[in-house]
């Protein structure tokens, strides 16, 4: 592709980077989705290094997809949303790294799947993927419950559900609590038969690890294990909670996004699942709404 094709086409790069992974699209200039990428952790609370690598890797896999060279990466612009950003240490770290973009427009992970839940609208958002936090924005105000990080905070979310898990299994093999369902399917998932194996295997493991152990406890709660079922409902009433904190500054409409969202649905309270609006665009549209709006 040309410069100047790639001009009249309008070019931009929307990308989302959270605990887990980071997730890229390039659009045309009517938003339409030419190409998409995703690489590793986009957090740069865990890691300054590895955000900026996963931004960089994301994009580069989007222009592919899409058929550009990514030597073009450099005429393009971004919109760019971050998880971790919300403190501004790291948004003053991120916002002066010399990025491989034309230009970079860093936003928040809350600001841009709010924006892209409601079509950059106002609106309120529970996020509950590796981390979890609520955000409202209304009337050019916003508000956020939680995003304090793991393993402090991120109630709810997956990291957290796994972390719990991991603790009451461990419980379990002391024999100071009951052995369920939930034992046997983390040993299983660790390759681990005892404590120590089991210790060794999840020691200072980061966020996406512990993640990547929520579905089994969904699973073993959806089965009617009690340890399960009890962290479930905590998480739950968590993030419930959030929702109406959120409610209570009035926006529009509220949605629940992230990898659990399909299974913290059901376990939420019923009158907050009675609110919830299906999101229109996911986050990394909203980094391109966000980043169009500032380049205007």
């Amino acid at each position: 592709m040309l410069k100047g094709e790639l001009d009249s086409q309008g070019l931009f790069l929307g990308i989302d980077g959270g605990g887990s992974k980071c997730k890229a699209i390039l659009v045309d200039k009517h938003n339409n989705v030419l190409g998409t990428g995703i690489s590793g952790p986009g957090n740069p609370l865990h890691g300054f290094e590895q955000a900026t690598n996963s931004i960089e890797e994301s994009a580069k896999l989007a222009l592919t997809d899409a058929g550009i060279d990514v030597s073009l990466l450099e005429k393009i612009s971004a919109g760019v949303g971050l998880a971790g950003v919300n403190l501004p240490v790291l948004f003053e770290q991120m916002n002066n790294w010399q990025h491989p973009f034309k230009d970079m427009y860093l936003a928040t992970d809350l600001l841009i799947a709010c924006l892209g839940a409601h079509g950059g609208e106002d609106g309120a958002v529970m996020i509950t993927g590796t981390g979890s936090c609520g955000f409202v924005y209304v009337d050019g105000q916003s508000h956020i419950v939680g995003a304090h990080g793991f393993p402090h905070g991120d109630k709810g979310s997956g990291a957290w559900i796994g972390l719990q898990a991991a603790k009451q299994v461990l419980l379990s093999l002391d024999g100071l609590v009951e052995s369920t369902i939930l034992t046997q399917s983390l040993l299983s998932h660790l390759d681990a038969k005892d404590a120590i194996e089991m210790v060794e295997a999840i020691a200072a493991k980061p966020a996406a690890f512990y993640a990547k152990m929520a579905g089994l406890v969904f699973e073993a709660a959806n089965k009617h294990d009690a340890i399960a079922q009890a962290i479930i409902e905590e998480g739950a009433d968590y993030i419930s909670r959030v929702a109406r904190k959120l409610l209570a500054k009035n926006p529009p409409r509220i949605s629940l996004i992230g990898g659990l969202t399909p299974l913290l649905t059901p376990w939420l309270d019923q009158d907050i699942q009675d609110k919830l609006t299906t999101p229109e665009f996911p986050p990394e549209m909203g980094s391109v709404i966000f980043g169009r709006q500032q380049a205007v």
